[in-house]
């Protein structure tokens, strides 16, 4: 008896101990997050009916990338000769060069008066995916203003992007403003098929001027989500500071031909349908923790409700029933593993005739601390039957190293900085880009890539990403043409604003 009342005191004391560690961490290691910065060196905001207009008028051009190395080219031209027209202090500024590169993409260099300081690139596209045209409520290329909403193919993906940095860069010309870092910005024209005629150009454009080495680079990426993380109310922006990598195998079946009436126990058909059905998509292991998804939950820490707050900064006690919660909702487990999704199967010609083969095609998207050769060796493993035959299709994309983001990262302070200032009700915290971007064309020139799109959304408007009736709020347009406003002067700054000095560095 005495026995088991001494396990039941150790138990309680332990419960105890454990209990006042979670809510000492809740309370000191997560404090509640700083004051939005001020902006005191920046003009008032961007506004206006032209700048939504210009906006518009950019959606207007079909800028269609249907496949590698095949888009409108005509419509390409167009649209960056109205651009040229649009702007002309840019075009005319002895601050700004510019050029055509590999026809149809664009690369400026504006020229900073402190060449001690390293300069930066942002980047978009002009290209925009296709369309259903009987599937939207809206002409998809014509600007349509509807409930406050601007309804366009490329407005969330990515000419929203494109005009803003324009806009706030004609803005700051035409104000006077003379940067001291100089910095450059690149816009492919067919993003939408791997960047190999336009990103892949530029980086090499880059690199013949001279550019070694960036302090860091911005493109398209994670956006800004409202109501989507449990227990926290303000909306969320997230940096991409990483890439999932992009991996498709086609799994092959042979089987024996012949009438359909003489059949064998499986045909090409079964033993593909046994092989494919393993490929769920949670079927490659669960990696939280491993990459910047912790520290994603401990950054919303500080600014969710109880108990979520609790169960958000003690990772430590609760991270394997988050990872299982995520695990099953289809927006979030791209967050904590390799995904697998079968995108297309094929076999056979007639109802009575056995085939020859069946083949169908598995869609990875690669977890940052997974590499391409591990997900072969696990689909191999998975499938484990030598009538199947794997290999690769296409080009396979290497997950993204991860970017810096502590408090001595320039680059994404910098965003993160901009990103208050202008959305300042905003918590930020590092992502995961789930889908692939540009900058795989330019990770030799910096480490400090940052991949985020200034769009706020529910959960469920991301499917109009690449889907039908894509659109942006009139008001988010403005905020993300005031971001980039916000992003060209705070990078100007030698150090991190308001970073505090480091005893050894003065």
């Amino acid at each position: 008896m005495k026995l088991v009342t001494k396990v039941i005191a150790y138990s309680l004391s332990a419960l105890l101990l454990v209990l006042l560690v979670t809510i000492v961490r809740t309370i000191v290691y997560f404090p509640a997050p700083k004051e939005i910065d001020s902006c005191p060196d920046l003009h008032e905001p961007i506004a206006g009916s032209a700048v939504v207009d210009r906006f518009r008028a950019a959606l207007r051009f079909k800028t269609i990338t249907k496949a590698a190395h095949i888009y409108d080219t005509l419509e390409l031209k167009r649209y960056i000769d109205w651009i040229i027209k649009s702007y002309p202090t840019i075009h005319s500024s002895p601050h700004v060069s510019y050029e055509l590169v590999n026809n149809y993409s664009l690369l400026y260099t504006v020229k900073g008066s402190d060449r001690s300081l390293k300069p930066y690139l942002l980047c978009g596209h002009l290209d925009v995916v296709p369309v259903e045209l009987d599937k939207w409520d809206v002409d998809p290329f014509d600007g349509v203003i509807k409930d406050g909403f601007i309804y366009g193919r490329g407005t969330t993906d990515v000419k929203n992007i494109v005009m803003a940095a324009f806009e706030s860069l004609e803005y700051l010309l035409k104000n006077g403003f003379k940067p001291k870092r100089g910095f450059y910005m690149a816009f492919g024209h067919d993003e939408e098929a791997l960047g190999l005629d336009g990103a892949q150009h530029l980086a090499k454009a880059l690199e013949s001027k001279g550019v070694t080495t960036l302090e860091y680079l911005l493109d398209e990426g994670t956006i800004i989500l409202n109501k989507t993380f449990v227990g926290v109310d303000p909306i969320v922006a997230l940096i991409g500071v990483t890439e999932k990598g992009y991996l498709t195998v086609r799994l092959t079946a042979k089987g024996a031909v012949g009438h359909s009436s003489m059949a064998p126990v499986d045909t090409a058909i079964t033993t593909l349908a046994k092989a494919i059905s393993k490929f769920e998509s949670t079927v490659h292991p669960n990696m939280f923790g491993l990459g910047p998804e912790k520290d994603l939950f401990e950054a919303l820490a500080p600014n969710a409700n109880f108990p979520f707050n609790w169960l958000y900064s003690n990772l430590w006690l609760f991270g394997p029933i988050i990872s299982r919660v995520l695990a099953a909702v289809p927006t979030s487990n791209g967050l904590v593993r390799t995904t697998s999704a079968v995108t297309i199967i094929g076999g056979g010609f007639k109802e009575n005739v056995l085939p020859s083969s069946a083949s169908a095609i598995v869609n990875h998207r690669v977890h940052v601390k997974q590499t391409i050769d591990e997900v072969l060796d696990f689909d191999r493993r998975l499938i484990s039957d030598d009538r199947i035959e794997l290999t690769v299709e296409g080009m396979p994309i290497h997950p993204h190293p991860i970017s810096p983001y502590d408090d001595n990262a320039f680059g994404y302070q910098i965003v993160k900085r901009s990103i208050r200032q202008v959305f300042n009700e905003s918590v930020v915290v590092p992502g995961i880009m789930l889908a692939n971007t540009d900058t795989r064309w330019y990770q030799h020139l910096t480490r400090a890539i940052y991949r985020f799109s200034p769009s706020v959304m529910y959960a469920e408007d991301t499917k109009r990403f690449h889907g039908h009736n894509e659109r942006i709020k009139v008001d988010n347009y403005l905020k993300t043409v005031n971001y980039y406003h916000h992003i060209i002067v705070n990078s100007d700054n030698k150090d991190i604003p308001d970073r505090p000095v480091v005893k050894d560095e003065l």
